[in-house]
């Protein structure tokens, strides 16, 4: 046991080698807590330098620290327990208000209750005796888990899964949502998100026998996992019927450049986690939050959430999850995120696909250089291959771009750009442009952060419309064509068109090709065959094909527009994303102005290398080999009556001829300069 510097222990302990207690003054006092302030978990060097600043032992400081952070502990959980009885109380209050309200209405037709109350009752006697069977049952099978650690305990447990959700389902028809079935939620929620993160913990931690290493290094390494070995120790019903159900699951670590409590609150955050992965997750949204952890580590935070994915293109079906996310600190500096599909009670549409999360997520360790080792597992059932355009499904499938390396692929490539973004000065290779100041080096990038995002929601292609007379003939599954509000550009409706070329050309080329500056003129029709020249450039991160950049034509007296353009080459595909912004507003947002409320409509290629379904991703962006090309437009119109087929008639026959061109520029330009 440590003995805890300054303790009553100090002053009557025989140990000569303890120096005898000194109570710290007032001013060696604020100093540390101005130091914990800025950082609560000092390193050795750190605690050397506070204690010969104050002329104090580092062991002094180092237990001062450990002491100060019990005693906030201890106080954020005494004001969350205060907070907790006071909701507890609210909802009790509002409880007994309901049922008396519920006791005063009337069916209008009878003139009686508006349900058999004496049913309900029954019904939820009934309910509450099975869920209290349940308990006994998980209880007695971890109390039998932990005395014989045997594969047939996962069996039960697995089943119970299974089991604890199905009686959630038939809890949330309850029309009573009183204090006691709130918790009883809370509880089966917190029992399958438990029960999820043992088995993504025994999944992470263990190759053998659960997974097939697939990757040809031992440096790089991608798991997929055995289904017979797995469903041995953790066998599961299908949560999806049909014959086309198909089922993912992949493992991958890196290094991800960000301080792992850091990491742990953005991935709470469903706003900032829709940032971290702005070409894979198009919507999240935290439905319910039922635990937020605790102060300092958010251990047994608990979520609902909604998220969405979608990658590449049109011809690729979104995916949709309602999931419990589940936070624990396992361990000192060591977090697991679980992930685990839950059939919650709130109301929404139809999903657009047909998607089951099986226990998912990652463990995050804390590394030394504010940096933390991330394993990743996501395992997943779903049926949008039926809804996927054949080559984009093999592409998908046999690349497994929804898989685990994808996600720390896109996750270290957004933490290269965040700390991009926070630098203090303008990089000496980026001040010799139009961007002088930190300031407007970090408008111009939050302007093309929304961008992108704006750009990838366009690419999933909500309520899309087919339409016969807007066709290429030359393109993969023809035109894809949706309409929205502007409502975050202000009125009328934007129409966005997309379409995908297959090109005998090597992706890298292509990607190259379009990002250059001095050949849009080929391709652009935006560019009216005028050369641009580059006159802003910031990079985001380690690739050096990774930048945001203004461009301007030779001769601005003839068209009075910049172009703020975007390229990046991610874990899913190469993408170039632009769009035209007046002099002025550039102008505005160079000199470090908020360009929050500037509107902005985007405008993109995305570039995939594509080889044989048998080939691999690496092998597939060989030279020779043929590449995938996204186009994506949008135009804004003017149509005070809303979304109308008939009445954007005109729009639409202006988006076919600005598709039709550019394809026929983009292709006949990239094939005569190959």
């Amino acid at each position: 046991m440590k003995r805890i510097c300054g303790s009553r222990d100090d002053d009557i302990n025989n140990d000569e080698r303890r120096s005898p207690y000194n109570r710290l003054t007032t001013a060696q006092t604020a100093r540390l807590e101005n130091f914990m302030k800025e950082c609560n978990h000092p390193n050795e060097t750190q605690q050397q330098q506070l204690a010969e600043e104050l002329g104090l032992q580092p062991k002094q400081v180092k237990y001062w620290f450990q002491n100060k952070r019990t005693l906030l502990k201890n106080q954020h959980e005494k004001q969350h327990n205060n907070n907790l009885r006071l909701e507890n109380e609210r909802l009790r209050n509002e409880n007994l208000l309901m049922k008396e309200a519920l006791k005063a209405t009337k069916c209008e037709p009878c003139g009686g209750p508006p349900f058999p109350m004496e049913e309900h009752q029954h019904y939820m006697h009934k309910m509450q005796q099975e869920n209290a069977e349940l308990k006994k049952e998980v209880s007695k099978s971890f109390m039998e888990s932990n005395e014989l650690d045997n594969p047939p305990m996962v069996y039960q447990t697995s089943s119970h899964l299974h089991r604890l959700s199905n009686l959630t389902m038939r809890e949330d028809m309850s029309v009573n949502r009183s204090t006691q079935c709130y918790d009883e939620e809370k509880t089966m929620m917190l029992q399958i998100a438990t029960l999820a993160m043992q088995e993504l913990e025994r999944l992470v931690r263990v190759n053998e026998p659960f997974w097939i290493n697939f990757s040809n290094t031992h440096q790089d390494e991608r798991y997929t996992l055995d289904h017979e070995r797995y469903c041995q120790f953790f066998p599961k019903n299908n949560h999806i019927r049909g014959d086309n159900v198909y089922k993912e699951s992949s493992k991958y670590s890196g290094i991800i450049g960000l301080d792992g409590m850091k990491l742990v609150d953005m991935f709470l955050d469903s706003d900032k986690w829709r940032n971290l992965f702005p070409t894979i997750v198009t919507k999240a949204e935290t439905t319910k939050v039922l635990e937020i952890g605790l102060p300092g580590n958010r251990d047994g935070a608990l979520l609902l959430m909604n998220e969405e994915m979608h990658i590449l293109s049109p011809l690729v079906r979104p995916r949709e999850f309602n999931i419990i996310r589940y936070c624990k600190q396992v361990d000192v500096d060591v977090w697991v995120i679980t992930d685990v599909s839950f059939h919650s009670s709130r109301p929404n549409t139809p999903p657009l696909s047909h998607s089951w999360k099986h226990p998912s997520g990652c463990i995050i360790r804390e590394m030394p250089n504010k940096s933390c080792l991330v394993t990743w597992v996501e395992h997943v059932e779903v049926e949008d291959m039926l809804h996927t355009h054949h080559i984009f499904r093999d592409f998908v499938v046999n690349n497994t771009l929804y898989g685990a390396e994808s996600w720390i692929k896109e996750l270290q490539r957004m933490c290269e750009r965040f700390f991009s973004f926070y630098a203090e000065t303008v990089p000496a290779g980026e001040s010799i442009g139009v961007i002088q100041t930190i300031e407007g080096r970090r408008s111009v990038m939050k302007l093309a952060d929304r961008m992108v995002k704006i750009f990838c929601e366009c690419l999933r292609m909500a309520g899309q419309l087919e339409f016969q007379h807007l066709n290429l003939e030359s393109s993969i599954g023809g035109v894809r064509v949706s309409l929205r509000q502007a409502t975050d550009i202000g009125q009328g409706i934007v129409v966005a068109a997309a379409t995908t070329l297959c090109l005998p050309l090597p992706a890298e080329y292509v990607f190259d090709f379009l990002k250059d500056p001095t050949k849009r003129y080929q391709w652009d029709v935006m560019a009216y065959e005028n050369p641009m020249y580059e006159i802003g450039h910031v990079s985001n991160g380690l690739n050096p094909g990774n930048y945001t950049t203004i461009f301007q034509p030779y001769n601005p007296s003839e068209n009075s527009t910049m172009i703020l353009q975007e390229s990046f080459t991610s874990p899913v595909g190469s993408y170039v994303i632009y769009a035209p912004i007046d002099i002025i507003s550039m102008n505005a947002v160079i000199c470090g102005e908020d360009s929050t409320k500037l509107p902005i409509i985007p405008t993109g290629f995305v570039v995939c290398p594509y080889a044989q379904p048998n080939a691999t991703f690496e092998a597939s962006n060989n030279i020779g080999t043929n590449t995938l090309l996204t186009l994506a437009y949008q135009i804004l119109t003017c149509n005070p009556n809303g979304i109308d087929q008939h009445q954007n008639m005109e729009a639409f026959a202006t988006m076919n001829t600005l598709l039709t061109t550019s394809v026929l520029k983009v292709r006949g330009a990239l094939m005569n300069s190959y």
